[in-house]
This record gives structure tokens, sequence and C-alpha cells, in this order.
């Protein structure tokens, strides 16, 4: 049994990931922890030790392909099995498949946050240096830069966001997979659920905003501590608790949704909250807030052809805006939804989000897209369904 001392930034998930064991073993071990409450900074935890797995080999199984099956680095799988190289291997060999990290960039196992989203998009940029371009559009109120990834060079601009609600950062994660998902395609000439990537960005350029909201996401995940700079004012409106599970806003207590000048006046007065809180204050002004300021500078500077929003959740599709939409966007909504299965809307009595900005000011399609089904934030069991789901959806979009 280890001992492992809590540094800022742990959480549950993120402890079990790094060890290589699941969260109910780490839980198992350490009593006092309870599941989806932050951990405090400094206590000691006992990590038990990571088991590995036993796999029979099959009829055509090559370490190329154990790698891939397994998410472990070739080299890990020669290393645990010295006395059979693969040279030996015949159907029925029982080999040993060691934990270890996944042999992808982007890791599905724990809370997707800010660190993790600088960490990926280096890896990302490193591997695939020239399919992937990354910049910062600008920073969040502490200072935390707002990342964009550029994926293909095409003719053809589009845009995808995700995490402007903090507690619904899962749609960066979706949003990252799928971006690595499309470079490695492309980089290997592959498909990627049938559509020929490598052709697809050639006519295509996806500009990717994973994590418009990083302080916020980091609150929801991690919770809050006294050297918060805003640790009075955060406690304060979120009525005494250090959980924040529920919390929408960035960390002036904005919802960065209903910052876009769209009738910016109407949602305060349908919203007809009185200041700074977890969700729905819209801010004193249109763009008051950095990250939504920078939103709309980069839509602004890129003119782009068409916007997804990601948020959760519904399982459904918003197209339109009080009649400024084009004709086209009412079909491209149905294809959105054929290719994912989630549902287009036709919706009234909402403003100031950035996709009702969008179709005003650009007469173009823009789509607000309410992935997964459930009460936010969503629970990462149900990432590799939502993923399914959107997947499909993004490159529907690209080919529309």
């Amino acid at each position: 049994m280890l001992s492992y001392t809590v540094r800022p930034g742990d959480t549950l998930l993120r402890i079990a990931r790094d060890f290589g064991i699941s969260a109910a073993s780490l839980l198992a071990c350490n009593p006092r922890l309870t599941e989806g409450e932050p951990i405090p900074t400094g206590i000691v935890l006992q990590v038990p030790p990571a088991s590995d797995v036993w796999y029979t080999v099959q009829e055509g199984d090559t370490l190329h392909r154990l790698s891939e099956l397994f998410g472990v680095e070739a080299s890990a799988v020669e290393a645990a099995n010295r006395s059979c190289p693969p040279a030996l291997w015949a159907p029925g060999t029982l080999l040993r498949i060691p934990v270890g990290p996944p042999n992808r960039i982007v890791d599905a196992r724990a809370e997707y946050g800010p660190g993790e989203l600088s960490r990926d998009c280096a890896r990302l940029a490193e591997r695939y240096r020239t399919a992937v371009e990354v910049r910062s559009i600008g920073e969040s109120v502490m200072g935390k830069p707002i990342i964009a990834i550029r994926l293909g060079s095409g003719p053809r601009v589009m845009h995808a966001n995700g995490a402007v609600h903090a507690n619904e950062w899962i749609t960066s994660m979706l949003l990252m997979t799928f971006a690595e998902d499309v470079v490695r395609a492309s980089e290997l000439n592959i498909q990627l659920r049938g559509v020929d990537i490598h052709s697809l960005l050639s006519k295509v350029t996806l500009w990717i905003v994973p994590m418009v909201n990083p302080d916020g996401v980091q609150l929801v995940q991690e919770g809050l501590h006294k050297d918060h700079p805003h640790y009075a004012k955060l406690l304060e409106m979120n009525r005494g608790s250090g959980r924040f599970s529920r919390w929408k806003a960035n960390v002036r207590g904005v919802d960065l949704n209903d910052q876009f000048p769209a009738h910016w006046e109407e949602e305060c007065s349908r919203r007809g909250t009185s200041g700074p809180g977890p969700r729905d204050y819209p801010g004193a002004k249109p763009l008051s807030e950095p990250e939504a300021a920078a939103l709309a500078a980069f839509t602004e500077d890129q003119q782009f052809e068409l916007v997804l929003a990601l948020h959760t959740q519904g399982q459904e599709i918003y197209w339109n805006y009080r009649g400024f939409e084009p004709p086209e966007s009412e079909r491209i909504a149905f294809r959105l939804g054929q290719a994912s299965g989630y549902r287009p809307v036709h919706l009234t009595g909402s403003d100031a989000g950035y996709k009702d900005w969008f179709i005003q000011t650009y007469r173009k399609p823009g789509f607000t897209i309410e992935a997964g089904i459930g009460v936010n934030p969503l629970p990462l069991e149900q990432f590799d369904d939502m993923y399914d789901d959107v997947v499909k959806l993004l490159l529907e979009a690209m080919l529309s």
C-alpha cells in the first residue's frame, strides 16, 4: 500500500487515474473520503496497488493491435512479457498487459480541467505538428489562457466551443477527444466514422475553443480553497457552501451565455436576477466579462461560416433565433439530428446567448447543442455514449 499526500488540484478521479486504479478502490482504502466532495489539500491517502490485466492471444493479434486495444505503449507490453516476445505469440498464449498511462493523449477517466487542457494541447501540437495549430484568444478573469485549436486548412471556416458553463465541463472533453480523433485519422489517412478526414480537412477549417470558462470549471471540479483570490465573494454567492457542483457562471458570478449583445436587455428582464451568483446573471453590460469578450472578438476576426456551442443537457439542437437564421439552418439542424439522434427544436424565449448573437450579427447558421441527458455535471459514465452521438454530429456539421 502506498501513501500519497493530496496536492492542489487533486480529485478522487484524478488520483485514481494517475495510479491506474478505480475510484472505488481508492474510496475503499480511505473511508473518510466522500464521492463528489472536494479532497482537502495536504491529507495523506492510502493507495492500493494497481492490478495488471491478463489476456489470451487471439488469431490475428499483433503488438500494435494490443497496444491500441488496451491503450498502453507497445514497449510496455513487450517489457511485461520478456519471456514471450511477439515473435513467439500464438493463439492461446497468455500475456500480461500492464496498467499504465493510455496511449491516447486525451484521457476520459477523470475530470477535465484547465491543466489537462493545456497539457493535451501541447501534446497534440507536438505529436501532430503539421495538422494542429494552438493559440490563446484571450484570458479569463484569473489570467488563464482561453485556448483555441485549429484543425484543417480548408476555405470553409467553422467553429465549435464548449464549457461556457462551468458545470458542463464534459463538453471540453468531448471536443478534445474529437480533435485528437480527427488529427489522428488525418495523419494515418484513415476514415473516422466512415468519413475521409484527410479530404475533409482540405475543404474545411475547424476552430475549437474547448473551454471558454476555465476559472469556473476549476471551481466546480476542485471546490473553493481559502487561498482563492475571490474566496469571500464566491462563498457569499454560493450561500456559504464550498461545494460548487451546480455553478455555471465565471468566478465573478456572471453567466457567460447571457453576455452577448442580442436582446440582452430583454434577457436581463426575463432572468430577474438581482446580482452575481451561480447562474443566470447576465452581468452589468454585454461582453463585460473577458471570456465572453474574447470569444466575440475571435468570432469577428475569423468570420465563421457556421458555429456550434456545446452545452449539456437534453439531447436537443437549437437552431433558430428570432427569424434571423438563414433558410438552410433548419435543413442543417435536421441533418445533425439524423446523425446524432438529437431532436431539433425551434426555440423561443431565450436571448443573449453566443448562438443568438452569431445568428443575429452574421445571418449564418448557428447551433446550440445540448449533449447528453441528466443532471449537470453529467457523470463520466455517460461519456462514451455522449461521444458516440457528438462525433457523428460534429462530422455532419463539417460535411454540411
